[in-house]
């Protein structure tokens, strides 16, 4: 019997999506949904049990006791597999570290069109963490020997990456005693494939070992470093207004949407689009103007500090295109879809590549250059504009919604203490007390293969009953953005009542958007303030916190889990594991998938599990939640200990006649 086909509202919550998904099938053309729907996966494969790293294979072990020609073992090929994965998943977010060194190293010395030192103070925070010499040095001096520094992280053989020291003291000196500190980031990317060549390491639980390293070289290495330099030279992130969804495209206006993950791209095509000479070969076209939006990481980068907005998320790149009224996707790196430029051919928009490292058969290449990056984005919003006379029929959903994002953690200290008592003691405080039960990070992909943004959003609102505090970045903070959870008063009455005194309180939304995909290491920070600030242990391992990832798809994501594992952290992945085993198949030990649970929190404190079912994925969360509340001494969550917070509370005061209102006040009245 044929399998049935899923309807758009199975494919995808969102109903811009839906609207897209059915003009799709009306004109026939497919998406990365319909191409999931008709490709099975490899179950074989799913599962890690298949090894191609050398002639003699592929070697697939279906069978109990089975091994490859080699004879290698079902755990060490899944320890390979995943090994490998993390690795490559390092080397993606890492090199983007490593660009943008290349690019304050540029701009310090003058040589990078554009761009300046936009957050002074960012700069001599970060410089001094390291050491560096401030007093009587030029901004450009400061710059040019934190790049020097950062760029050296990446090459360095011996000793230990600088960055780490920005764990807490305990973190450190676990990692020193497990000699898992990274030497260098490139180093522990080469040394994870050769270990996992023909004939090397064969040990699952040393291969794995290894990964954590590795992985620790992106998230306290190369992320870390491609977000300080972001905010150094484009601004830390505050709160702002934005909107997000397809309906932000315009009708009479040439839309250009950039996607990708580098902001050095994105942040001078905002900065070229407000050019009076674009402005005005835009009109001459016949158009209004230039409508700049976003998709996936480079959406969060210019929507935290530019306001631009975001158009959605991974799934929504395909989208986009059908609505018929982008005149130019602009690509750089990471999470582009081949299948851009076929669907393109449909209709009139260009996709441009512009990295050395991206090209895409049948694609406009555009190579951006730091050294040129003004003109060259000029360039690039003139191909769009001598696009815009060949629209044709248009379709754009009128569905957008409006999200309050940029919460750096930087601006998340001030907002909780103010100008001149920034602290992290007020969230301590809260969650200490019990307003906040705990804090979960929900982030990470699309994953075409469940329903589009349902994980998320199932997640996070069941979370929030609870009086869990949700921080995001990536693909699923526009998940909660286009549903209006990111809003001041967003869900505020469907959220537990004590996260509701606080977010009243100090006027945030229940979700704090902090950022793209590599701003996970903002999380990082955060917890390791509140480990610095007191009441909630020594290490992020004490702290009462868990990282979701309900829809992952990358090796970027699995490299995020596993350092964030090595951090302490507990990291819940939905969807299927990677190395997992085929019950009737074969009866494997599953060592690899324990090891990822049992090893690696008897390690670090820290582990990752791979749980399908959302609701599981919640009471999981939970559960790890109250156990970390009372192995601290915490009192345990009572939900209905608060609720009434300063604002309510005088707001209901207000309706009161005045005896009653001073009775209310100070007591009895004699």
């Amino acid at each position: 019997m044929p399998k049935s086909k899923r309807t758009p509202e199975e494919f995808s919550i969102d109903p811009a999506a839906q609207e897209m998904l059915i003009r799709a099938a009306e004109i026939g053309v497919g998406t990365a949904f319909s191409r999931a729907e008709e490709m099975t996966p490899c179950n074989i494969g799913a599962a890690g049990m298949c090894c191609k790293i050398c002639g003699m294979g592929p070697c697939r072990l279906t069978k109990e006791g089975q091994t490859g020609v080699c004879g290698a073992t079902i755990d060490t090929i899944q320890a390979r597999n995943l090994s490998r994965a993390i690795a490559a998943g390092a080397a993606a977010h890492s090199d983007h570290g490593r660009d943008m060194a290349f690019t304050l190293k540029a701009v310090a010395n003058g040589e990078a069109e554009g761009y300046q030192i936009r957050d002074v103070a960012k700069l001599h925070a970060v410089a001094a963490r390291y050491e560096i010499p401030l007093e009587g040095r030029t901004t450009e001096e400061i710059a040019n020997e934190l790049a020097d520094l950062y760029i050296a992280q990446f090459g360095q053989q011996r000793g230990e990456i600088l960055i780490t020291k920005n764990a807490p003291a305990r973190r450190l000196a676990l990692w020193q005693d497990l000699k898992v500190v990274p030497r260098g980031v490139d180093r522990e990317v080469v040394e994870a494939l050769h270990r996992t060549h023909i004939g090397d390491d064969q040990d699952p639980e040393h291969i794995l070992r290894h990964a954590m390293r590795t992985a620790l070289a992106d998230g306290w290495g190369g992320s870390m470093i491609a977000t300080d330099i972001s905010d150094i030279l484009f601004g830390t992130p505050a709160p702002l207004v934005g909107r997000t969804n397809l309906g932000v495209l315009k009708e009479d206006m040439v839309n250009v949407v950039v996607h990708g993950h580098e902001p050095t791209l994105s942040e001078m095509i905002v900065a070229a689009s407000l050019d009076p000479e674009i402005q005005e070969y835009a009109r001459a076209a016949g158009a209004q103007g230039i409508n700049l939006s976003g998709i996936c990481c480079t959406a969060n980068e210019i929507l935290m500090r530019q306001g631009i907005p975001a158009a959605g998320n991974f799934l929504h790149q395909e989208l986009a295109i059908l609505t018929g009224a982008v005149e130019a996707m602009v690509v750089d790196v990471q999470c582009i879809m081949q299948a851009l430029v076929a669907l393109a051919e449909n209709f009139h928009t260009k996709i441009i590549t512009t990295s050395p490292k991206v090209r895409i058969t049948g694609a406009t290449h555009m190579e951006f250059d730091e050294h040129r990056a003004y003109s060259i984005a000029k360039e690039i919003l003139r191909a769009a504009i001598d696009n815009y006379k060949n629209r044709g029929k248009t379709q754009i959903p009128n569905v957008q919604e409006r999200l309050v994002p940029g919460f750096s953690h930087e601006y998340i200290r001030y907002m909780l203490g103010g100008t001149y008592r920034a602290s992290f003691r007020p969230l301590n405080d809260a969650i200490m007390s019990g307003r906040i039960r705990g804090v979960a990070a929900i982030v990470g992909c699309n994953n075409p293969r469940s329903q589009q943004d349902y994980l998320h959003i199932h997640v996070a609102r069941e979370l929030l009953k609870q009086d869990v505090l949700l921080v995001e970045t990536g693909c699923g903070a526009i998940a909660s953005a286009k549903q209006g959870l990111m809003l001041g008063q967003a869900g505020l009455d469907q959220v537990g009542p004590g996260l509701r005194e606080i977010c009243e309180t100090i006027g945030i939304p229940p979700v704090l958007h902090m950022g793209s995909c590599v701003d996970n290491t903002r999380i990082l920070t955060v917890l390791t303030e509140m480990v610095a600030e007191g009441g909630l242990g020594d290490d992020i391992d004490d702290v009462p916190a868990v990282g979701i990832a309900p829809e992952w798809m990358s090796e970027k994501a699995l490299s995020i889990a596993a350092y964030c594992a090595a951090s302490g952290a507990y990291v819940i992945f939905g969807g299927s594991s990677p190395v997992s085993g085929m019950p009737d198949r074969v009866a494997d030990s599953e060592l690899v998938l324990k090891y990822l649970s049992e090893g690696w929190e008897e390690l670090f404190g820290g582990k990752l599990e791979f749980v399908s079912d959302p609701d599981e994925m919640v009471r999981r969360a939970l559960e790890h939640i109250d156990k970390k509340r009372a192995a601290l001494g915490l009192p345990a969550y009572q939900a209905e200990k608060f609720g009434r917070s300063g604002d309510t509370q005088m707001l209901e005061l207000e309706k009161l006649p005045f005896t009653e209102k001073r009775a209310a006040l100070y007591g009895a009245v004699e």
